[in-house]
């Protein structure tokens, strides 16, 4: 098992960033698994999620419980063998995981941020990224990746970086945000700004925390990862407490012919309701209510099309790197459309692309989960990455 260090690295000099604001003396936790070679050729940048972070695989010395949350994928042997590749998992500013970000204190000001950090977006992810990279001694990656957001990372960075980035894994993403998924973000986040004990953005002031805000959102946004199939398949309409209904007591009905409902529109019945109910809970113990705001939005405003009037073959005709490209047949969120969008703009371009389209039963949450033919495509995509000895 691979024994996790994070680290932290500060950066004095302003990162300049695309809302004009200038981000000075900032930190960003990281870690690595396996050995630089001698060349710094053998270099994966791995890109994180919404509420993911810079743990990527091992687990924290003493803590078993600690599992980075991709290990499945990332270690000795995995399909990114940790024995040939040098993997660097970065933390994102604005998250809430140890680099800079909304609960930190503002440099200019003596105050927290909350509210006031400056908005990111994903490319203001990437440069800071590649200054850590820098920092590293790395000019150039063997492969960047990610899924979901994380994915809309390693496209980026494709594009922006496009001399150092030798192989890009884009898994369970899109050129951009639908119309659907921008309006499932703003519920959520309407959730949270509307609790009365978000104060605006400075509820750390206010000694508060807008848990209710944050369990909702957190629900809304759980629905969305999961399949209508998984959903059925794991709860159904599964009661949590089958008790005669309040309708039938004393009413002289039989108990077999009742209905073992409650009739309450505010009890817990069902298996789903108390399932979301606990996602929430656990939510809203460890998650930042203005890091949600400002990645949600950074996945909003993701749209490298955008100036080139839509024209997804013209914005990605900077890439110089291979992709392989990975969908879920289940993943409304992300759908496979989302995926075959990338993948033919960059045959126009004539990239060399490897595109999987796994039938799986998961949903968006796929990209995380143990499903042979998907990591056995990463494996073999992954080994075919030539790096020096």
């Amino acid at each position: 098992m691979l024994i996790a260090s994070p680290q932290t690295m500060r950066f004095e000099a302003a990162l300049p960033m695309r809302s004009g604001a200038a981000l000075r003396d900032y930190m960003l936790r990281y870690e690595t698994h396996g050995q630089l070679n001698a060349e710094r050729s053998n270099a994966v940048l791995v890109c994180h999620a919404l509420n993911a972070d810079h743990h990527v695989a091992g687990v924290y010395e003493g803590q078993a419980k600690s599992l980075g949350w991709w290990d499945n994928m990332i270690g000795p042997g995995k399909p990114v063998d940790t024995d040939r590749f040098f993997v660097i998992g970065v933390n994102n500013l604005g998250s809430c995981f140890g680099s800079t970000g909304p609960m930190h204190t503002n440099p200019d000001t003596g105050r927290i941020y909350g509210a006031d950090f400056p908005v990111v977006t994903v490319e203001d992810w990437v440069n800071a990224q590649a200054r850590l990279l820098d920092a590293l001694g790395i000019e150039s990656l063997a492969a960047v990746m990610g899924g979901s957001l994380g994915a809309m990372q390693a496209l980026s960075w494709a594009l922006q970086y496009p001399e150092r980035v030798r192989n890009a894994v884009v898994i369970a993403s899109a050129p951009n945000l639908t119309a659907e998924n921008i309006a499932f973000n703003e519920v959520a986040r309407r959730a949270i700004v509307t609790d009365p004990d978000f104060h605006g953005g400075h509820f750390y002031q206010h000694g508060t925390v807008p848990k209710r805000g944050l369990r909702i959102a957190r629900m809304i946004g759980h629905i969305t990862y999961l399949s209508d199939d998984v959903m059925n398949e794991k709860f159904g309409r599964q009661l949590r407490d089958a008790v005669l209904s309040k309708a039938s007591q004393g009413t002289g009905v039989a108990p077999d012919d009742a209905a073992p409902y409650k009739f309450s529109t505010q009890d817990v019945e069902f298996q789903i309701e108390s399932y979301l109910r606990h996602q929430g809970d656990k939510f809203a113990e460890y998650f930042d209510a203005n890091t949600y705001l400002l990645i949600t939005r950074a996945l909003d405003y993701f749209d490298p099309a955008a100036a080139f009037d839509g024209n997804l073959s013209r914005a990605l005709a900077r890439a110089r790197a291979n992709f392989l490209m990975v969908s879920f047949t289940t993943d409304w969120r992300f759908a496979p459309k989302r995926s075959r969008e990338i993948v033919k703009a960059l045959l126009d371009n004539r990239r060399k692309v490897s595109y999987a389209e796994i039938d799986a039963p998961h949903g968006h949450d796929a990209f995380l989960l143990d499903d042979a033919r998907y990591l056995a495509a990463v494996r073999a995509y992954f080994k075919n990455i030539e790096v020096s000895a």
